[in-house]
């Protein structure tokens, strides 16, 4: 059995895996889209399922008014003591010289239970993750962040233990690493292995110097001692390797005695761009996670197959154990709560922003703030997990006046996105309108009004991805489609792209409505089909086109 790189396709940073019996468990950092972290499940490594987003409750996680790529920083997840644990970072600054994140720690029995409401640990710095030692002890690990003009912002790993009885760090906290000379330390991951606590950390930053460090010491404290042949992963040194930015990465054991490291990873289009960060190309399914087979030499981990990791990796000896699909290509909004694929921003999806009783089988948007708004925007919506694919939906929207619009968006942030959506203009009554914001430009590139007839109930919206580029195409009876003839490049939706390269997340594609004259106009979307194919590649039709498609992620 194989594993195939990407596991966990699409935005999916930051992994932290853990095991539990014969049980694998990922945590990824979901940013300001809410719920806050997504869990995956597997039982052979190979096989994933989105199980869990535990923090479901604003008393856990309230991002509203975080700035873009804020909120939910690199989890870790952990297992001991009969419960998880969930350590997390909401980070509140992004730019500047601050970065005011706030680090939490909620615990549950079961990973798709109820997580507890957060205890505060500490705001020096992000990345925090847990350490249980062999003692019985619980240490807290983050970055320590350093915002003075004269001194580098990432100031080495500290290390404060954590008192389960009084649910707070206590003692001296403590810099156990410095980091090497490739620099920009952070992400921690402390494990007790033998003789020696191994110490892992991400450095290079999030771009393509990315990397991953190991050090170990006899000690907890330290002296920590680098790995002979650091970094053990990157692609720093390899652009044509289908696998760039690899690092922020955590290990795991197998119960069949085998050691692999899930790692962050992305896979860019090509770029002609002249830029040191752009010349390896653009990442608009964002940063995804891959797994290693790891091998030791001389006390040492070692990622086989060489530093950069390889899209094809011998799996664990276990039997092959995939899960039932769980989110459908068609979701017709059947049940009273959202599929676990789909997310908001910033705030939950509460009766304030839709419903899904309302209107029986639809899924009600209330309008409510623009797509640039950091507050309160109506938007469902889902990652982006293939070059390759449709997104589509039908919403019925009879606005009355141009501040009120509806329909279907591709996202990166609140500075870039393009909108298909139904809205209303003085002259010509109920309309189509393409929005285009790019860098925070806002432009409405269609030179011909698409007036919609007023005997139309519901307006068939669709984009088509083919991997550099995506376009939309629209229908007012659901069979006879009309592709507009303007193309949108998919880099504009990636890490890359957006201000030089300094944000986290990836693309999304889903459901939005606005009203920002106050009245709260609601939509209603009858369907959401997202399907990937390959046979995107030869659609070039104006008319709606079958493809043999995946049903499931």
């Amino acid at each position: 059995m194989t594993i195939i790189n990407p596991v966990l396709k699409g935005f999916n940073p930051d992994p932290s895996i853990c095991r539990v019996g014969e049980d694998y468990y990922i945590a990824v950092s979901t940013f300001e889209w809410f719920p806050g972290v997504q869990i995956y499940h597997s039982k052979d490594l190979v096989h994933w399922q989105l199980v869990a987003h535990p923090l479901q409750r604003t008393s856990q996680l309230d991002m509203k008014g975080n700035p873009d790529s804020g909120g939910v920083w690199a989890p870790c997840l952990s297992y001991a003591d009969g419960q998880f644990w969930l350590i997390y970072s909401d980070i509140k600054i992004v730019d500047g010289p601050f970065k005011d994140g706030h680090n939490y720690l909620v615990t549950a029995k079961e990973v798709d239970g109820e997580w507890s409401d957060p205890i505060p640990l500490n705001s020096s710095g992000f990345d925090p993750s847990l350490f249980h030692d062999e003692n019985g002890k619980k240490y807290v690990l983050n970055m320590l962040w350093d915002h003075r003009a004269s001194k580098h912002a990432f100031a080495g790993i500290v290390l404060q233990e954590y008192s389960v009885a009084e649910k707070k760090l206590i003692g001296e906290r403590k810099v156990i690493f410095k980091g090497t000379s490739i620099k920009l330390t952070e992400a921690p991951h402390l494990y007790r292995i033998g003789d020696y606590y191994y110490l892992l950390t991400a450095e290079g930053g999030t771009r393509y110097e990315h990397s991953v460090t190991v050090a170990r010491s006899s000690h907890l404290e330290g002296p920590y001692e680098v790995h002979p042949d650091n970094p053990i992963l990157t692609a720093f040194h390899d652009p044509e390797h289908p696998l760039q930015k690899c690092g922020h990465a955590s290990m795991v054991h197998t119960h069949t005695n085998e050691w692999y490291l899930a790692h962050l990873t992305g896979r860019p289009i090509p770029s002609s761009e002249e830029s040191i960060f752009q010349q390896r190309g653009w990442c608009p399914l964002g940063r995804e996670t891959a797994i290693q087979r790891l091998e030791w030499k001389d006390g040492w981990p070692y990622v086989v197959g060489g530093k950069t990791g390889t899209l094809e990796v011998q799996a664990p000896a276990i039997s092959p154990q995939p899960f039932s699909p769980t989110y459908l290509k068609t979701d017709e909004f059947t049940e009273s709560t959202l599929n676990r694929h789909f997310q908001t921003l910033r705030i939950p999806f509460t009766d304030q922003i839709g419903s899904l009783t309302e209107r029986p089988n639809h899924l009600r948007l209330y309008g409510n703030e623009s797509l640039t708004s950091k507050f309160t925007q109506a938007f469902v919506a889902r990652r982006w997990e293939s070059f390759y694919f449709e997104a589509e939906t039908a919403v019925s929207f009879f606005p009355e006046n141009f501040q009120q619009a509806a329909g279907l968006v591709n996202y990166y942030n609140t500075e870039n996105w393009t909108a298909l959506q139904v809205t209303h203009d003085e002259e010509r009554g109920r309309r189509l309108e393409l929005s285009v914001c790019e860098q925070l430009s806002f432009s409405q590139p269609l030179r011909q009004p698409i007036v919609i007839p007023d005997e139309v109930a519901y307006v068939y919206l669709k984009v088509t991805v083919q991997r550099e580029s995506y376009h939309y195409s629209y229908s007012f009876d659901g069979e006879k489609w009309e592709k507009i003839d303007l193309s949108f490049a998919s880099k504009h939706l990636s890490d890359d792209f957006v201000r030089g390269g300094g944000f986290f997340t990836g693309a999304f594609v889903g459901m939005q409505c606005q009203d920002t004259s106050g009245a709260h106009l609601a939509a209603d979307f009858k369907y959401f089909r997202y399907a990937e194919g390959e046979g995107m590649k030869k659609d070039n039709s104006l008319q709606a086109v079958s493809f043999d498609l995946t049903d499931s992620l």
